[in-house]
């Protein structure tokens, strides 16, 4: 199977050039990612935990699908194939963007622009990229990560961090 390519970009977010995903993360270049979060009609967000297969935060809690932006493509675009792919799902209702991290050590150095959407499923999850997944109220949610962060990815931490400063979480 042939190694993804990413587009690798500046401060600013503009494509400088390529690279491998390997190269990409064992050279710490700056590169571009999504996270979607699917929000039930109850308020309750759907979390995967991640497979222990990852190379990155294995077994880890995380947001409902989240992945790379390959070479040429957008970051909508990447979202919803990472639905697809992750999840098997494609939802009735239409993405909204909701903020874009800044590349850090917390994101891999990684643009990530963060979705969501309101759905139920039916999913279909590919056990490749995820153990589990199921929904969790906010409250225990932010919960689980004031008690037991390292539970919990990196990346969701600063989404929440972010949600709750932008009074974006359902009450």
């Amino acid at each position: 199977m042939q190694e993804d390519i990413f587009d690798i970009v500046d401060e600013n977010d503009r494509v400088v050039g390529q690279a491998t995903r390997s190269e990409a993360h064992a050279k710490k270049l700056r590169h571009r990612a999504v996270h979607v979060l699917i929000f039930n009609n109850e308020g309750e967000v759907f979390l995967q935990k991640r497979s222990m297969t990852k190379d990155t935060w294995p077994g880890a809690w995380d947001s409902s699908c989240s992945g790379h932006v390959d070479s040429g493509e957008d970051y909508l675009t990447a979202a919803y194939r990472e639905l697809e792919e992750e999840l098997g799902y494609k939802p009735e209702r239409e993405l909204e963007m909701l903020f874009k991290l800044l590349p850090c050590e917390d994101t891999g150095e990684e643009f990530v622009h963060v979705y969501r959407v309101t759905g139920n499923g039916p999913f279909r999850l590919n056990h490749d990229e995820i153990e589990i997944g199921e929904w969790k109220p906010i409250s225990k949610l932010l919960e689980g990560v004031g008690f037991t962060p390292d539970r919990y990815s990196s990346a969701l931490r600063l989404i929440l961090v972010r949600l709750q400063a932008l009074q974006l979480l359902p009450v």
